[in-house]
């Protein structure tokens, strides 16, 4: 099944909560057989062409997932020409995000949680600062988010 969605998840760095959402979403997709584009990016250019954070590749590798491969990218204008949905893991990513977009492209920003029921206007935790019990909170809700990102572009295919 051919789809025009393309989803593109933005976190700070592009090392831990973006590539996590990446790599579950793809999986979740892949389950579905959903056929939507998916990328990560950060907004700030510090791990450009830099693997993710050793704990966010342990935590996905729990899932079964293996990120070793993936590699840190910075936001690009284009993007907001090339992504059907941009979807920011915070509302400060939202709000740099809604600065970077050309006009007549804010409407493709949104926030992963926005997507669930219960947690709407809730941030995902940055589990940067922390401990691997950290990554595991920030998967968990990742998780729930792309889970029902997933339903929503079930429900528009």
């Amino acid at each position: 099944m051919h789809s025009s969605f393309s989803v593109l998840f933005v976190c700070l760095g592009n090392i831990c909560r973006s590539p996590m959402a990446e790599a579950a979403f793809i999986a979740e997709t892949h389950k579905r057989k959903l056929n939507i584009l998916i990328d990560s990016a950060g907004l700030g250019g510090w791990h450009v062409n830099e693997p993710p954070d050793t704990r966010t590749i342990k935590e996905v590798a729990r899932h079964n997932i293996d990120i070793r491969h993936y590699l840190g990218r910075q936001v690009q204008p284009d993007d907001f020409l090339n992504f059907t949905h941009i979807i920011g893991m915070d509302h400060k990513n939202i709000s740099q995000l809604k600065k970077l977009s050309p006009p007549l492209s804010e409407h493709k920003i949104s926030l992963l949680m926005d997507y669930t029921p219960n947690h709407k206007g809730q941030a995902v935790a940055d589990p940067y600062y922390g401990d691997q019990s950290d990554f595991e909170v920030t998967w968990n809700q990742i998780y729930l988010g792309i889970t029902c990102l997933a339903d929503y572009f079930e429900k528009k295919l």
